[in-house]
């Protein structure tokens, strides 16, 4: 994390089950006066909505599915590969008519048009935040922790209308987990989701730099489910960005006083408090953090990336590598490492990695990036340093 940095959460977890229940934010750790109005906001009913083409599409899977159950004949729609084919892509959060639209989306957009699609057949469904390994990734200088969510289908009884078997359900997953990790999750509401999709946009605003649309964004996450802490810390760092550290400093402390162990809130508070010009009180929260967290992520990569800038490529080598064994999933730590295998001479992994960062990209921006960089690497071309 290039420190001028902040650490923003686009965690796709439910509040820390520890923490108490609230039915409502305290209304200090919003300034609306701050900000300019937002155009691009969106209602629950908004981001769920169904277009004529997935009507159609409903009623389809209604009219061939051959005696199925109605929840499988979903499911193998939407699995098969001659069917809708849909593409994971996390360039950006969709609502469940985009993400219909687009066929791709990150696993919370799937989820949302998966549960859309459901409902408009009646099948009930259980909305999950799935426990998974911390997972960060990047945007210029804001670091993303990202979480994973699922959702389960239930079999609809013939006893009553709205009746379904709470004991059957089949759990669509559109990044499945390692084989031999359960699926399982913890149940979580539609408002809950709903906060998720917001605090997702208010990211991926902020991301852009659009910081008027990213306050309200995460405002409207916390409103939606107040539980939500990793909104809290969103709406902070919209605030610090926003040049408003008295905010930023309100939000965060509200956040910890729910849930002490937050390490992104914990980061996010030194350095507010830093640039408050209180650097012993920094220090202490610092000393704090390390505690909580001894090795923090990117802390390998950007001392690879220095040496890098300094021409050590067998640093640059080891950092990158130490790196990958904390997260072997994010691609550009296969790239960077690709590039130090290069400087040394050992093109074979060289490419070995510019083919894992390919496989490991997200977006197709970076698919098609990293597929580029391979061919230019096959072909023996010019050394590339930067990403």
């Amino acid at each position: 994390m290039a420190r001028l940095h902040v650490l923003c959460a686009v965690l796709l977890l439910s509040a820390c089950a520890s923490s108490p229940i609230v039915s409502a934010p305290p209304a200090g750790v919003f300034g609306d006066r701050l900000f300019q109005p937002s155009t691009v906001q969106l209602s629950e009913e908004q981001i769920f909505a169904l277009t004529p083409a997935m009507r159609a599409y409903t009623a389809a899977v209604l009219h061939e599915r051959r005696g199925k159950e109605i929840r499988r004949a979903l499911f193998d729609a939407l699995y098969r590969r001659d069917q809708l084919q849909l593409e994971y892509d996390s360039a950006m959060t969709r609502t469940a008519a985009q993400a219909f639209e687009a066929r791709q989306g990150n696993c919370l957009s799937l989820v949302i048009m998966t549960a859309a699609l459901a409902h408009e057949l009646n099948i009930p469904v259980v909305f999950q935040s799935v426990p998974v390994e911390d997972s960060w990734s990047r945007s210029g200088d804001i670091y993303f922790n990202s979480g994973h969510v699922n959702l389960k289908l239930g079999r609809i009884l013939r006893e009553g209308p709205g009746s379904y078997d709470p004991e059957h359900y089949t759990v669509i997953d559109f990044q499945p987990p390692p084989e031999g990790r359960a699926k399982e999750g913890i149940a979580i509401g539609r408002r809950t989701v709903v906060a998720m999709f917001m605090n997702n946009r208010a990211a991926e605003a902020l991301a852009r730099g659009q910081l008027d649309d990213a306050y309200w964004w995460a405002r409207n996450a916390v409103l939606a489910d107040p539980n939500l802490l990793y909104a809290y810390n969103t709406l902070a760092v919209v605030y610090r960005r926003h040049g408003d550290l008295t905010h930023a400093e309100t939000t965060l402390r509200y956040a910890l006083q729910r849930e002490p162990r937050n390490a992104m809130a914990l980061s996010n508070l030194a350095q507010v408090v830093e640039n408050l010009g209180r650097h012993d009180e920094a220090a202490q929260l610092k000393a704090q953090l390390a505690l909580l967290q001894p090795d923090p992520p990117f802390r390998y990569f950007q001392l690879g990336q220095q040496a890098m800038a300094a021409g050590d490529w067998r640093r640059a080598r080891a950092m990158f590598e130490r790196e990958l064994r904390r997260d072997g999933t994010y691609h550009e730590f296969h790239f960077w490492l690709a590039a130090a295998h290069y400087q040394l001479g050992d093109l074979r992994a060289a490419e070995r990695h510019m083919r894992l960062a390919k496989d490991a990209s997200t977006t197709r921006r970076d698919h098609e990036l990293y597929a580029a960089k391979l061919d230019r690497l096959r072909a023996a071309g010019t050394p590339t340093r930067s990403h």
